[in-house]
């Protein structure tokens, strides 16, 4: 197997970290250099800072090690941006074009690049939304999503790059603490039922979400990057689903464990952002064109959340 050279920027987020490890995994320690803006001291192997605003920084890290695939997550995400327009356009667009740019004059062979159900909007069709619904976004994070699905679709057209994408539904971990975007709610929610304290929700009780747990996330990736070329026949981004869920849901979920569990809930702008969303999402064309399908449902995610989250407190204290 030819051993591949990876890059990742946005390596320390809530996706990047676990993505970093199974890459490791996958490709060998030495064969994977994960970046992000700030160094981390408890990072295993390969580990740069970089700006990924700034091309002939990226330039650099791909000539130096001979890089042969980009795995590009650096953004600002969804309720974070709100509070910064302007800034994560401006962020989340420039690090997409100097990827972009860098990999087709550099003959990068696949790049990755998230997208996310934050692209649609309210005027789609909530329930099993399809993969060719019209795409209106309500944020500044889902229109920058929106304009780099349009971006990639543009360079492998023009240029011949196989830039692959995932719009991403609400991606719960146990791995990492919540990174600012609006289902991060039904991360943190575990975290409260671990520690036993209450737990007060920014959405209301009633709105659902689609959710994937992240080991699905990330084979997902992994086998969408593993397809061969001529199975991927959207290059704008494939819509993934996991499961769907309510508030309410998933916290019926967590009481079958923890039964004095209590919820409150003081719904805030994110409530306004997650009802523009859809509450369930068509991954058909996913499932077709390179076989995905996902393994975990809300209760089988609840009992390995807090298993795992278990131990993680459990260590704190010792």
């Amino acid at each position: 197997m030819i051993r591949e050279k990876i890059l990742i920027t946005g390596a320390s987020g809530q996706l990047g970290s676990v993505l970093t490890d199974s890459l490791q995994e996958k490709w060998g320690v030495d064969n994977v250099i994960a970046t992000d803006l700030r160094e981390n001291s408890e990072f295993t192997g390969r580990f740069e800072t970089l700006d990924a605003t700034d091309y002939d920084a990226i330039v650099d890290l791909i000539s130096e090690n001979k890089i042969t695939q980009i795995y590009h997550l650096a953004a600002i995400l969804s309720a974070n941006g709100e509070k910064a327009p302007l800034q994560t356009w401006n962020i989340n667009m420039k690090t997409l074009f100097n990827v972009l740019e860098a990999s087709r004059l550099h003959n990068i062979k696949k790049v990755f690049f998230p997208s996310s159900i934050a692209v649609f909007g309210p005027n789609v069709e909530s329930n099993n939304t399809p993969q060719f619904s019209n795409l209106t976004p309500t944020t500044v994070y889902g229109i920058s999503k929106g304009a780099g699905e349009n971006w990639a679709n543009y360079y492998f057209k023009k240029y011949g790059l196989d830039v692959r994408s995932l719009r991403y539904p609400g991606v719960i971990g146990y791995q990492s603490l919540p990174g600012g975007g609006t289902t991060d709610y039904a991360v943190d929610i575990y975290h409260k039922a671990v520690k036993e304290e209450s737990f007060e929700c920014f959405i209301n009780e009633s709105t659902e979400l689609p959710m994937i747990f992240m080991d699905d996330a990330i084979r997902a990736t992994i086998e969408l990057m593993d397809a061969p070329s001529e199975n991927i026949k959207i290059r704008t981004s494939y819509n993934l689903a996991g499961m769907s869920f309510t508030p309410e849901q998933i916290f019926n979920s967590i009481k079958k464990i923890y039964p004095d569990f209590t919820i409150s809930y003081k719904p805030d702008f994110r409530q306004h952002i997650a009802s523009s969303w859809p509450g369930s999402i068509d991954d058909s064309n996913a499932r077709n064109d390179w076989n995905w399908k996902p393994k975990f449902d809300l209760d089988s995610m609840s009992q390995i959340m807090i298993e795992k989250l278990k131990v993680h407190y459990h260590s704190l204290t010792i």
